[in-house]
């Protein structure tokens, strides 16, 4: 009789220790008066505005450690933003059209979100260009900063 109290001791306590990190992570999406995810979307917007105007987002929207990967498959670091953010703006018409926030747990969050903007691309300049991407986000030291992005490109809507 002991030897079974003991097993379902055993298994309870199993049970409890797998489900406590489970629970924990549970993921959902942002109501629309978290401020957390506002903050997060204004700055989605102002990262897809600085590619019509430098608007010195880069600097404090990504982490030290980011990497990006681009619509061509190549990937991309902080420095390579900040590079491009410094560099010649010609497009024009830059929005973010959507941005959805997932948290999961307090310190991470995946944004899903879609852009557009006219004109970056010389050979085509009154080309609208589309991307849809996913940005990562963590909460490091008290700040929320992107530590991963992939983007696409889309056929604009």
């Amino acid at each position: 009789m002991r030897e079974m109290r003991l097993r379902i001791f055993s298994v309870v306590i199993t049970t409890t220790l797998l489900l406590v990190p489970a629970y924990t992570q549970q993921s959902h999406w942002a109501s629309a008066d978290d401020k957390t995810a506002k903050y997060i979307i204004e700055m989605e917007r102002k990262w897809a505005e600085g590619v019509c105007v430098d608007n010195g987002v880069v600097a404090g929207l990504l982490a030290d450690d980011f990497q990006g990967t681009s619509t061509k498959g190549a990937r991309f670091t902080k420095a390579d933003e900040l590079k491009d953010e410094k560099g010649a703006h010609i497009a024009h018409d830059c929005e973010l059209d959507e941005a959805k926030v997932r948290f999961f747990g307090d310190s991470i969050s995946v944004v899903y979100g879609s852009e557009h903007y006219v004109g970056k691309d010389k050979s085509e300049p009154n080309a609208k260009v589309c991307q849809v991407w996913t940005d990562t986000w963590l909460k490091r030291g008290g700040t929320w900063q992107i530590i991963a992005s992939q983007d696409n490109r889309a056929e604009c809507r």
